[in-house]
């Protein structure tokens, strides 16, 4: 019987765009008040439907607004978002989605991620231009001679490094930047694309799920919650250790089965395609000259670059879309490009990536929609009434379970942070955990559903690599399972020791 074959991740997205709009007309429309600090007036935006009040900026204010949140938070600048004020749920009149609203959603969402997809679009003029050189070639036959019999270090390097960006300064939409460059590599150590794509979005998502001083998700959801994140930062840390053990031996082991006989390799029936797309350089003879070394040189500087800048200077797409431009003009100049061969070469570079950006503006789509049906609160409202009167352990636990289903709506770990952390750290304190497991049990959460999660990253990612979602869950899925029953036990641990 032949395997049922899904479609395209462009075709996924819009069927999801069309389920959730046929939600609006069954889930009933809601908003929770919510509250904002302004920084100019010293003073909070507090915002009941359509009607909005100036507050003063105090902890009284707070308390009797029910946010057990410390005033510094705010004023520091730590929470800048509007959050959802705790018990203001509101029921309104339905707000269907109808079909031009399911139309126009794609289209919404390409104009809201614009930063986003400018930043691929100019990444592949990037990876156009570098291709042209030959330096991607040189150095790659360098290193699989360098790496004969050592391959494997490929994946515990690759996985480790990523890993350590995700979980210091959430590297995540990035990585969207390394798939061109290091899939040549791994081909060239006989491995697939299965076990590139692995060690950088696994790398990534164990990262981010297990955050210790992530500003994007640890540190604003603890705040958020009225905490310090430091609170269960021990805890953080040993979950990031062996989650990123489980994930590096489970890639292993897929990645030994392919080098020893390619016909397991998952992608074996797109081998030939995969190879012509991104070249395989071990059957040619490239010599790595002076001039190629500076080339590759200034590329690898573009990401050195890009990764201090978000980690360090806050920097966000539209700087590091500026340090890949001016890293193409300056690889253009080195290899004495022509003015007209740079412009085509670029150009065909972005044509390259237009699909992955399509992907990124339709997934923007999905939230465009829950947002103008008035769906997202109504969900957090009646997910966190679900867990009244559990016991400890059952309750972390099925907190963990509704922030993965919660992230298929709100996948940015940011959003989710404000938007459900005065609502569900308050949960906490009526079966008597810290409100750190709840910050927790959102990290888990959202990260062991990331794996899979069409709305999140995954479908630009297997769109870049061209493997279908299809064949990414049956790699994926034992792992998946692997880590949430480890994550259960962690979490139940947690909570009684």
């Amino acid at each position: 019987m032949k395997s049922i074959k899904l479609p395209t991740p462009h075709t996924i997205l819009l069927i999801i765009a069309g389920l959730v709009a046929i939600l609006t007309w069954f889930v009933p429309a809601g908003k929770f008040d919510t509250l904002q600090y302004q920084k100019d007036s010293n003073s909070f935006t507090y915002t009941h439907l359509e009607e909005v009040k100036t507050l003063p900026a105090n902890q009284e204010i707070l308390e009797n607004l029910g946010v057990k949140i410390p005033l510094e938070k705010f004023t520091n600048g730590d929470i800048g978002k509007p959050i959802n004020v705790p018990k203001t749920y509101t029921q309104l009149d339905p707000k269907p989605q109808g079909f031009l609203d399911f139309i126009k959603s794609p289209i919404k969402g390409i104009i809201q991620s614009s930063d986003i997809i400018l930043f691929v679009l100019i990444l592949g003029g990037l990876i156009g231009v570098m291709n042209f050189t030959g330096a991607f070639d040189a150095g790659i036959s360098w290193l699989a001679e360098a790496l004969k019999g050592k391959e494997y270090w490929l994946i515990i390097v690759v996985t480790t490094l990523i890993a350590i960006g995700g979980t210091t300064f959430g590297l995540a939409e990035e990585i969207i930047a390394f798939y061109p460059i290091l899939i040549p590599i791994f081909l060239a150590a006989k491995y697939d694309a299965i076990v590139a794509l692995a060690s950088v979005y696994i790398g990534s998502s164990i990262g981010t799920m297990c955050s210790t001083v992530n500003p994007f998700s640890v540190i604003i959801a603890s705040d958020a919650a009225g905490i310090n994140w430091t609170t269960g930062f021990t805890g953080r840390l040993i979950m990031l250790i062996l989650g990123l053990i489980i994930c590096i031996l489970y890639i292993f082991r897929y990645a030994n089965r392919v080098q020893k006989d390619v016909t397991k390799s998952i992608v074996f029936d797109q081998k030939e395609m995969i190879e012509n797309l991104f070249g395989n350089s071990t059957s040619n003879s490239h010599t790595l000259t002076g001039r190629l070394r500076i080339i590759l040189t200034v590329f690898a500087l573009c990401f050195v670059i890009m990764i201090y800048g978000v980690s360090r200077l806050g920097w966000w797409f539209e700087e590091m879309t500026v340090v890949f431009l001016i890293g193409s003009i300056l690889i253009g100049f080195l290899a004495k490009m022509k003015e007209e061969s740079f412009v085509t070469l670029f150009i065909k570079g972005a044509n390259d990536l237009l699909g992955v950006a399509f992907i990124i503006g339709i997934a923007r789509g999905v939230s465009v929609v829950m947002e103008q049906g008035l769906i997202s609160d109504t969900i957090l409202h009646y997910a966190s009434g679900l867990t009244s009167g559990m016991s400890k352990g059952v309750f972390t636990n099925v907190l963990l379970f509704i922030y993965s289903g919660l992230s298929f709506f709100i996948p940015s770990s940011s959003g989710m942070a404000v938007l459900t952390m005065p609502i569900m750290s308050p949960l906490a304190d009526t079966v008597g955990i810290g409100r750190e497991v709840i910050v927790n049990a959102y990290q888990y959460g959202m990260g062991l559903f990331a794996f899979i999660n069409p709305t999140g990253l995954i479908l630009a990612s297997l769109a870049i690599v061209k493997i279908g979602y299809d064949k990414w869950l049956k790699f994926v899925i034992p792992l998946v399972i692997i880590l949430t029953v480890f994550t259960m036990i962690a979490l139940t641990i947690q909570v009684y020791i």
